[in-house]
């Protein structure tokens, strides 16, 4: 008989990273295809801009939190608010300077890699910071 596997996201590690600044604590669900990631960014931890060559899902879980697509506004997003981002498009996400975000991030890989990470995003581009 199977047994239900429950992981507990609060013993996961957290992990400081090239590719972001502060932050992110991440989980990640096996070999599940889509990919399906628990990520919790304390803030003001953000992604470096990247791409997913078959697209991405947000799923906002709870927190505050950042989106910005090249060339779009920052646009803010809340517990509920799913985010698409069209495969290739270049973008970044994060939390809020005064809130940690939740999100489940979901995505498929090509090639074997989900993700082509770029340039950090610098503080002027980063709302908080901006507006400081």
């Amino acid at each position: 008989m199977n047994c239900v596997r429950i992981m507990r996201f609060l013993s996961n590690r957290i992990r400081p990273s090239a590719q972001r600044l502060s932050h992110f604590r991440i989980l990640r669900f096996g070999s599940l295809q889509p990919r399906l990631r628990l990520t919790s960014a304390s803030g003001p931890a953000r992604t470096a801009w990247h791409t997913h060559p078959l697209g991405q899902a947000l799923i906002v879980t709870s927190g505050a939190g950042w989106v910005q697509r090249w060339g779009g506004p920052v646009e803010a997003i809340r517990p509920g608010d799913v985010v698409w981002f069209e495969p290739g498009e270049k973008h970044w996400h994060g939390a809020t300077r005064r809130s940690a975000m939740m999100h489940i991030a979901v995505q498929e890989a090509l090639n074997g890699s989900p993700v082509d990470w770029m340039e950090q995003v610098s503080d002027e581009q980063y709302p908080d910071f901006a507006q400081a």
